[in-house]
């Protein structure tokens, strides 16, 4: 038999291509980090007056070799380096996608209180109430709601099926709720790889900034003839300092929103179980 599959092709596309394309946002998003670091961190503004160049939008970071530079405010962290607009990109991936993976997740809860609709759902099953769980389906509008509305409606075709024995019913019922569940998945996973990926790369990407600062420090030293630089030693040190800062920054947050969304996707799946369970229960149990 075949079964009555509620997911048009169409729904499946659109699961597909649900949230942000990152092979399309993030160089849009790096070169928005560059423009950060040379237009903003990198205005004349943030520098005393013997470090501007005149009739140019930002300090050139070469000129700070040779140069006793005066930052202050957001020209601090300009001094971090090369390094920083790397950085400063991985900080906006980070909040971009959090963003994202926010509003998907939020979509993907529906509309009310899971755990109401579960206990409704599950008190419906118990009445053998298929039509009205349909409805609280329809009204959900989440994950949840797709899914349990996918093995509602197998229930109602398998119910009426006298082909089939009750246990080739109930492979196809579990198997038409676990197909569902498979496509609601990618949704709720998708781009949870890129926080991931930047909790551990961020602190990397910090830590050679840290090195090439402290090369640099150690470097002045030594062109100096041992007599400390303080204007060279200030600007390795800060680069170090400064590339430490937003690297792990960015790590502590995005390690802190991945385990966050993980457990919102674990909370989720859990209930699918739970309802799932109930269906297939309730199946066994009038039919």
């Amino acid at each position: 038999m075949e079964m009555n599959v509620s997911n048009t092709d169409e729904q499946v596309v659109a699961r597909k291509k649900g949230g942000l394309n990152p092979a399309v946002i993030i160089p849009i998003l790096f070169a928005i980090g560059i423009a950060i670091f040379l237009f903003v961190l990198g205005n004349p503004s943030n520098f005393q007056e013997d470090a501007r160049t005149a009739g140019t939008a930002s300090v050139a970071f070469a000129d700070i070799k040779g140069t006793e530079l005066h930052p202050h405010g957001l020209g601090v962290i300009y001094m971090g380096g090369v390094l920083v607009p790397v950085l400063i990109t991985f900080m906006i991936i980070v909040i971009v996608f959090a963003i994202e993976r926010a509003i998907v997740l939020n979509k993907a809860s529906g509309t009310g209180n899971v755990d109401n609709f579960v206990l409704k759902i599950r008190s419906l099953l118990n009445k053998n109430k298929i039509d009205e769980a349909l409805e609280e389906c329809d009204k959900q509008q989440g994950s949840i709601g797709n899914v349990v509305k996918e093995g509602l409606t197998t229930y109602k075709a398998l119910a009426h099926d006298t082909t089939l024995d009750k246990e080739q019913k109930m492979a196809g019922l579990n198997k038409a709720i676990e197909e569902a569940t498979t496509l609601e998945m990618p949704m709720l996973e998708k781009n949870m790889n890129i926080l991931s990926t930047l909790g551990t790369v961020a602190t990397l990407v910090a830590l050679l900034g840290t090195v090439l600062g402290m090369i640099r420090s150690f470097q002045a030293l030594g062109e100096a003839g041992g007599t400390p630089d303080a204007a060279a030693l200030s600007i390795g040190i800060s680069e170090a300092l400064m590339n430490t800062a937003l690297g792990i920054g960015t790590s502590a947050i995005a390690i802190i929103l991945y385990n966050y969304f993980t457990s919102k996707i674990d909370g989720l799946t859990y209930k699918i179980d739970e309802i799932s369970m109930s269906i297939q229960q309730s199946f066994a149990e009038f039919h």
